[in-house]
């Protein structure tokens, strides 16, 4: 793929693959991720978070402290603390699990992001 200057000819999510894969590179103690996989598909979201949870829990060191903001939650699910804003303020906080049994705001968003659409119903809510 021919780059361009300033990576005109990139798409979206070439640019968040390039942008992952320096930060990859630079192997920094403190690492910053704000809606990293928002661009690209499924499959390829797959493949970066695979590589993100290598950079961020390293096998041969201690894991990097890492802040990733995220609208998909299948981007945070294995965060040690995982913060819920709602109109700008902390709503919950906790591991994916104990947000999917305490925060029905959490709960919604996964079950409309992460569960497969026969589940809902026309609303968009689940069906018990």
């Amino acid at each position: 793929t021919r780059v361009g200057e300033q990576g005109s000819t990139l798409s979206g999510g070439q640019r968040q693959r390039l942008a992952i894969a320096r930060a990859l590179l630079k192997n920094p103690r403190i690492l910053i991720l704000d809606d990293a996989t928002s661009s690209v598909d499924t499959e390829t979201e797959q493949l970066i978070q695979l590589a993100l949870q290598r950079l961020m829990r390293p096998e041969d060191g201690p894991a990097r402290t890492s802040f990733v903001i995220a609208q998909r939650l299948s981007t945070v699910r294995m965060a040690d603390v995982i913060l819920v804003l709602e109109k700008g303020r902390i709503a919950a906080a906790g591991t994916h699990h104990t947000l999917l049994q305490t925060s029905p705001l959490y709960a919604d968003i996964y079950y409309r992001q992460l569960r497969p659409s026969s589940e809902l119903s026309a609303n968009g809510r689940m069906i018990p």
